[in-house]
């Protein structure tokens, strides 16, 4: 048994939330301790970091220090928007996460490679019990995830409705310096395929209660590789999946995110955008608010403010978006304004790069818009008012899943090896 360890701050995970607010309380001078038994580690998503997060980081990670894909472009359809060199950048998530962990370490943090597995909180303090001891802390960071230990404990885990399963492939052996994404009806969303360095992270990302299992959305998936031809030259491709929070707006307005001696980070906050599904940008800065926050006279209810204010208001606005957004005549417009409008691909860029808020997309779109579309704008915007979203598409015939996409045209079965 270790001998009991006295903490000021404890902090479950070492992801980008976890290192991140390691990094910045350990700068003003706080004992931290990160618990994570595999950080750094890859994760199964996009991996994109935009313009704005990694601003955040730029003192403590080097833009030389970290191998990253530069996105010169992105493709929606038969659309390409263009995109300034440091508006979105694609890195490993093993790689940008060890360069924050080594960034919490220089800081003066400290690292204990265990998982924890029993919480309890107290008047008196925090009590963290791994398999090899009790370790004490004054205040606790959950930074572990949509289902980690400190919001099932601390909290309310997440229902079913509040998350979604992103699933795909890796595809080895190829990369590009350009992400795809395929708008898709059923279920609502879009497919990706974004660019590392050595190689593709290719997904689509569903509600886990729509009905479909991991196994139909990454057959989804393969036909649209296929379909596609994204991943030429590609040597294997390596299957994944992962929660993702995704909140309603009245969820996101409600969320817990702090109590007393303890505050939630990152994912297992909620804390990512309910159309992109981007959250490190969104981790990065709940970090930066517990730093703030954890000098006052109520750290908990200092938190919460904070975290309101640079991060929750945005994402409401964007979850009140997403049931339009989604549906087919909306994708059918902005598809069309893509392909027309200089403006509305210059808005979409500064969408993908973080520069554009949801609070004022709809009426920058509508200004930039020429008067033909504004009008179709217009009358598109009351129907999806009204519009359900189709049923779903998807028949079985033995030995092959049909996918019917936006244009109803089916797509072809995966050519077998793909």
């Amino acid at each position: 048994m270790l001998d009991e360890l006295k903490l000021d701050v404890a902090i479950v995970g070492a992801g980008p939330a976890g290192a991140w607010a390691a990094h910045a309380l350990a700068r003003q001078g706080a004992r931290v301790t990160i618990f994570d038994p595999s950080h750094p580690r890859e994760k199964p998503c996009g991996g994109g970091v935009t313009g704005r997060a990694l601003a955040i980081v730029a003192d403590a990670i080097p833009s030389t220090a970290l191998d990253r894909s530069t996105i010169r472009s992105a493709r929606f359809g038969d659309s390409i928007v263009p995109l300034d060199t440091d508006a979105l950048s694609v890195a490993s998530r093993a790689a940008f996460d060890a360069a924050l962990l080594d960034a919490a370490r220089r800081a003066g943090a400290s690292v204990v490679a265990e998982r924890v597995i029993e919480i309890h909180v107290d008047a008196s303090g925090i009590a963290l019990r791994t398999a090899r001891g009790v370790h004490h802390a004054r205040f606790l960071i959950g930074a572990d995830g949509a289902n980690g230990l400190v919001r099932r404990r601390l909290a309310r885990a997440f229902r079913r409705d509040q998350l979604s399963i992103a699933t795909g492939f890796y595809a080895t052996g190829v990369t590009s310096d350009e992400i795809v994404v395929d708008f898709v009806a059923d279920p609502p969303g879009y497919v990706w395929s974004f660019p590392r360095p050595d190689h593709l992270a290719i997904g689509i990302c569903a509600q886990a209660d729509g009905g479909f299992t991991s196994g139909e959305l990454r057959g989804r998936t393969l036909e649209w590789i296929s379909r596609t031809q994204v991943a030429r030259g590609h040597t294997r491709l390596e299957p994944y999946s992962w929660p993702i929070p995704s909140l309603s707006a009245a969820d996101l307005e409600a969320v817990d995110l702090a109590g007393p001696r303890w505050c939630l980070l990152g994912d297992a906050a909620g804390l990512v955008d309910p159309i992109t599904r981007e959250g490190i940008y969104f981790a990065l800065r709940s970090a930066e608010s517990i730093a703030a926050a954890l000098g006052a006279a109520d750290p908990a209810r200092e938190f919460t403010a904070r975290v309101f204010d640079t991060a929750i208001a945005e994402l409401v606005r964007a979850a009140r978006l997403k049931d339009r957004f989604f549906q087919p005549a909306f994708v059918r417009l902005l598809l069309r304004a893509l392909r027309q409008s200089a403006g509305v691909r210059a808005v979409m860029a500064d969408l993908i790069a973080g520069r554009q808020e949801y609070r004022s997309l709809k009426w920058r779109l509508l200004k930039t818009l020429e008067v033909g579309l504004a009008i179709d704008a217009a009358v598109t915007l009351k129907r999806v008012q009204r519009e359900k979203y189709p049923s779903r598409a998807l028949t079985r015939t033995p030995g092959r899943l049909t996918v019917t996409s936006i244009d109803r045209q089916p797509c072809s079965p995966p050519r077998a090896g793909a």
